[in-house]
């Protein structure tokens, strides 16, 4: 069973979805069409909600919350190396596919970044063009540059 809850973030209306045990599901609000049953009651919801407060108010760096992604083994792979970039920094779709010891898969990186369910928390934000140039991102490059430049400010206070 799926269970699902608003969150007004710093990026605009966020829906946080579960499957009882472990987040599955991140994204703005305008991408869910289906009717959000609020549930903010849940444990597992106010973990999140709490974290990702803290996360735009530059309390955490890192999040500690059961993750059930839906995705190919691929991607898996491709979301895995993603939860690895540290916060405050970049990586590019090339320095991904060395990661994951697939070189040749920049392209399919970038697809499965774009599928990344889990946004945010699974961090395709911090994945940028190998000249250094913003990228594709659901929530539009704008959205972004406000997640990178964030944590650019905070990552100084945490050094």
């Amino acid at each position: 069973m799926m269970n699902s809850c608003y969150f007004n973030s710093k990026i605009g209306d966020l829906v946080i979805e579960d499957n009882g045990v472990a987040i599955t599901k991140i994204c703005f609000a305008k991408e869910n069409r289906e009717v959000i049953k609020e549930d903010v009651q849940s444990p597992l919801f106010k973990r999140a909600v709490a974290q990702l407060q803290d996360y735009f108010n530059g309390k955490i760096f890192s999040f500690d919350l059961p993750l059930a992604p839906k995705g190919t083994d691929f991607q898996k792979q491709v979301w895995k190396a993603l939860s690895e970039i540290p916060y405050g920094k970049t990586k590019s779709y090339g320095d991904i596919a060395k990661i994951i010891k697939n070189e040749k898969a920049a392209r399919a990186i970038g697809m499965a970044n774009n599928k990344n369910p889990i946004m945010i928390i699974i961090p395709c934000h911090r994945v940028i063009g190998s000249n250094g140039s913003l990228v594709g991102y659901a929530g539009g490059i704008d959205v972004k540059r406000r997640l990178l430049d964030l944590e650019s400010e905070y990552a100084k206070c945490k050094d």
